[in-house]
């Protein structure tokens, strides 16, 4: 995260400016900024990141540097990093930096350190070509696989920060429409500080227009519940779902395998039909090839991240002749089963049961996955 100068080599390189949130712990080095650990009082700063021509990369990927300080003409490189003390100081940056009025608050997921947050929404924003100012919201992750439990109470952690900056962002009079874009673990932190917000508002902030939950990483009946209690109107929600998503197979059964919201398969009952009462729509990515764990194809895919960039978060419709993508997708857009794209695609047999093969004693016979979301995507009042 130190800066570095642009020389005259690095020509063609493109510069992403963002506002950064965090209730991570400052780290007090200039070269990691903060840490995993959790800071009381949240913190704001600037960032600049360069990157590299397009025919130095990879649309979907970011270039890290083997060896520092970075090249810029080859690498993602830090330009500019600015702490910011006041609200007032942020509405100045975000005036001098606003497009269209349009925000995007960035909530990434598990195993994430500080600068793996800040280079993904860079890679992201330059990619999908969006016309939105970024911001991205950083929680205090561990960045270890073996910090599961750790980096969800974080998340908990951080969800009033959250909504605070949300309510922050959306008082200011140069926003005019907000899209929130969590991935993983981060969707269960955009989704408590949502309901939160419903709670003490009655509704969310009008303003927040777009939610789009990439890989959400989210018991199905509690995100059932947080839809239901963040009140109505509600903001137009898609999500991205993988049925070969290894990384939510793992979470499904350290936390009582439970199904994932990530990892069902939209087009069969009872999910198709509820997505259409809550007005959600679902986008089926098992047929993309990932990377991994299949756990990042929002942002690995250079077509998807399109997708969101130029037509999601300005809440334009995923079923007109105009949308043609590399991938035969399956979305369901109002109960209605569509395919987006024109090239089918081999869907990966992901070996999703890798995690459990540790586990010797006998299981019990899970329910159907549809069994586990009941109908409670409207708020229901006790009872006598």
């Amino acid at each position: 995260m130190t800066p570095v100068a642009l020389t005259a080599a690095a020509t063609g390189t493109s510069q992403i400016n963002m506002l950064v949130a965090t209730t991570r712990q400052p780290s007090g080095d200039p070269a990691t900024l903060f840490n995993g650990e959790r800071s009381p009082k949240p913190s704001l700063t600037e960032v600049a990141v360069s990157i590299p021509p397009d025919n130095k990369r990879q649309p979907g990927t970011v270039q890290w540097p083997r060896r520092l300080p970075p090249n810029p003409a080859t690498d993602f490189a830090v330009t500019r990093v600015n702490h910011i003390e006041t609200t007032k100081e942020a509405r100045g940056w975000f005036r001098q930096h606003v497009v269209g009025g349009h925000a995007l608050v960035f909530i990434h997921g598990f195993n994430n350190t500080y600068e793996d947050s800040v280079f993904r929404l860079a890679q992201i924003v330059h990619d999908s070509g969006m016309q939105a100012t970024p911001m991205l919201f950083t929680w205090p992750s561990r960045a270890r696989v073996t910090a599961y439990e750790y980096d969800k109470e974080s998340t908990n952690y951080s969800r009033t920060a959250l909504e605070q900056a949300l309510r922050a962002l959306a008082d200011d009079p140069d926003v005019k429409e907000i899209t929130i874009l969590a991935h993983s673990m981060g969707t269960w932190l955009a989704m408590e500080s949502l309901r939160q917000m419903g709670i003490r508002d009655g509704h969310v902030n009008p303003k927040i227009r777009n939610v789009i939950l990439a890989s959400p990483d989210i018991d199905i009946q509690v995100f059932a519940k947080q839809f239901a209690e963040m009140g109505k109107p509600t903001p137009k929600f898609t999500i991205f779902v993988s049925q070969d998503d290894r990384a939510l197979a793992a979470s499904s059964f350290l936390t009582g395998r439970i199904s994932r919201l990530g990892s069902i398969d939209p087009t069969v009952e009872p999910f198709r039909s509820r997505l259409e009462a809550a007005g959600i729509t679902a986008i089926d990515l098992t047929k993309v090839k990932g990377g991994g764990l299949n756990h990042g194809k929002f942002a690995e895919s250079p077509e998807i991240v399109q997708l969101i960039g130029q037509r999601i978060i300005n809440g334009q419709t995923l079923t007109d002749s105009n949308v043609s993508l590399g991938e035969g997708l399956t979305a369901v857009v109002g109960g209605t089963v569509t395919t987006i794209g024109t090239v089918a695609a081999t869907a990966v047999a992901a070996p999703v049961t890798v995690v459990e093969q540790a586990q010797t004693k006998p299981r019990k016979k899970l329910p159907p996955a549809g069994d586990t979301l009941p109908g409670d995507l409207k708020a229901q009042e006790l009872t006598q």
